[in-house]
């Protein structure tokens, strides 16, 4: 259901990105402040400084082994996340630094703050994904100076009643931590529809909007209605128009939670609505929802945060628990996609002027071909006994030959091959890539920054990272026409497909299956089955035809019937 225009008279709406869709009333909260720590007045002894050292090592490591703890009871992206993170608040460059400073002198909270300070700058200087992470560096070393300063750990103060969280931004670590039962609505001024904010809120299930215009003016304390589909905040609204409005989503999401699947139109087409999984945890989780099977199961979080590759055993405990929890269904095994802004300690990544266009994927491979080969043998070692074997797909193909040779390998090993479509270049060439693999599946987070040219990340920028950029459903459609001519399944395993309008639009390109976090999947299925494949056709034809983002929605509406269909 999206807002009314009737207001009140002294209401003020903000617009921001649609990040995630819902529509939620409640009383503003911000962040707790962080730590701040005084210039120093004192030097530290040259007796003392090695000890001060070993408390800045101690610190670092307090506040990584809370992150390892939180990662391991978390599922999904925001595992991933905290396991990144965790490894970072470790990481040998900051407390190397650190410690040089800490030899002259300098107390551990300023040498700490410094460092992290110089980190950030290169990060920014990097961009792409790499200035992603200078939130949270920012994050671990506010972690860092608490817990040295024996403060409490900082973060969301949990709230008495449920809240809408407002914030500049949101450090991952943080994002993760929520609980949807308080914390009801998100909104920042920063970020874009596909940052690890925005992800992590999706699977919470957190109505969120990003990249809002005068948010940082908003105190906490005030009533606000939000609108993450519109991407609209309402500030002081009227009341009654709120508790229509979040009334309208409640009934909404209710029928959305009484949907059982399978996945189909109105009219019967059978579209498969998968999950994106990241671990055995995240995989079970899922089972409790009308997910089909797994279309995407991200194995980077066995490799973050290992100063040495593990063992092929040791992977195969992993797989297999992802793999146990849909023995006989489909699973999509996604192949390691390290390096940019996840890089591994023990593959001697090398420096890069653009990490985002560097070194990562597949293309790890390409410089040392072990660490795939002993992958795929643990896939299949963690398959052992099923009925089916696993659909396995490599990240970031970029040419035929890619795909070609990956397809060799995981047919040796009697793997299904597919490939991720991310890069335009294998968007613009899938019929070539579609002749080596028996499936592909669109990643169109990344598919949109590399079209766009534009960092995912920058606030700037958000409105050109928007899945519903029509150059970006462009090659969407392009890739989903090679797939019918081949005959060949095209999935769609981005945020693009938690969202239940383009989940319509991208069933009316042909797309086959959709695969979202898992507390996505109900309210995308439940939206499908509302309308037939030829409203579906109809939308993405239309869609097809506009120049923006705003408008392609629009069109998709004019089609579809928001009121009746998408969101109540």
């Amino acid at each position: 259901m999206s807002l009314s225009l009737q207001e009140n008279a002294g209401s003020v709406v903000l617009t921001g990105i649609p990040a995630v869709a819902g529509v939620v009333a409640a009383v503003t909260i911000r962040p707790v402040p962080r730590v701040r720590i005084a210039t120093p007045s004192t030097v530290i002894p040259e007796s003392d400084r090695a000890s001060e050292a070993d408390t800045l090592r101690r610190a670092a490591e307090v506040v990584a082994q809370r992150l390892r703890e939180r990662a391991a009871t978390a599922t999904g992206a925001a595992s991933e996340v905290l396991a990144a993170t965790a490894a970072m608040a470790v990481d040998r460059g900051w407390l190397e630094s650190a410690e040089r400073l800490i030899a002259t002198g300098t107390p551990a909270a300023t040498a700490a703050d410094t460092a992290f300070d110089e980190f950030a700058v290169v990060f920014t200087r990097l961009g792409g994904m790499m200035a992603e992470r200078v939130t949270d560096l920012r994050d671990i070393r506010d972690r860092v100076v608490a817990e040295l300063a024996g403060a409490p750990e900082p973060g969301i103060a949990l709230p008495d009643r449920p809240s809408i969280l407002l914030a500049t931004d949101l450090a991952p670590a943080d994002t993760a931590g929520l609980d949807p039962n308080l914390i009801v609505g998100l909104a920042t001024s920063l970020g874009g529809p596909t940052s690890h904010t925005a992800i992590i809120a999706r699977q919470l299930g957190i109505p969120c909007v990003v990249a809002v215009t005068g948010l940082d003016d908003v105190p906490a304390g005030v009533d606000v209605l939000l609108d993450g589909a519109s991407g609209r905040i309402v500030v002081d609204p009227d009341p009654e128009v709120a508790a229509g409005a979040a009334a309208g989503h409640r009934a909404a999401a209710a029928r959305a939670a009484a949907w059982s699947g399978p996945g189909a139109t109105a009219d019967g087409h059978r579209v498969e609505l998968l999950a994106n999984v990241q671990d055995g945890a995240s995989a079970r989780a899922a089972r409790h929802t009308p997910a089909a099977g797994i279309g995407l199961f991200r194995t980077e979080l066995c490799f973050l945060d290992r100063e040495s590759e593990p063992s092929i055993d040791e992977q195969a405990a992993i797989y297999r628990e992802a793999l146990d929890a849909y023995p006989s269904t489909k699973v999509v095994i996604r192949t390691l996609d390290a390096g940019s802004d996840k890089p591994l300690r023990f593959a001697a990544h090398p420096e890069e002027a653009n990490p985002a266009l560097g070194v990562r994927g597949i293309r790890i491979a390409a410089r040392d071909s072990g660490i795939l080969d002993r992958q795929l043998d643990a896939i299949v070692s963690a398959a052992s006994g099923r009925d089916t074997p696993p659909w396995v797909m490599a990240p970031m193909i970029s040419t035929a030959a890619e795909a070609k040779s990956f397809a060799a390998a995981c047919r040796l090993r009697g793997l299904i091959p597919g490939a991720m479509i991310e890069v335009p270049a294998a968007a613009l060439l899938a019929e070539s890539i579609l002749d080596h693999v028996d499936f592909v599946s669109l990643g169109t987070n990344d598919l949109a920054q590399y079209t766009m040219a534009a960092d995912r990340m920058s606030p700037d920028l958000a409105a050109l990272t928007d899945p519903w950029q029509p150059a970006v459903l462009h090659l969407v459609a392009r890739v989903a026409a090679a797939g019918r001519a081949l005959d060949k399944p095209v999935g769609v395993c981005g945020e693009a497909a938690a969202d239940p309008l383009l989940a319509c639009v991208l069933t009316g390109f042909g797309i086959t299956s959709l695969s979202a976090a898992a507390p996505a999947v109900a309210t995308v299925g439940a939206t499908l089955a509302t309308v037939t494949r030829d409203d579906c056709r109809r939308a993405a034809a239309a869609v097809l035809s506009t120049s923006d983002p705003d408008a392609a929605r629009t069109a998709a509406l004019e089609v579809l019937g928001a009121q009746r269909h998408i969101n109540g």
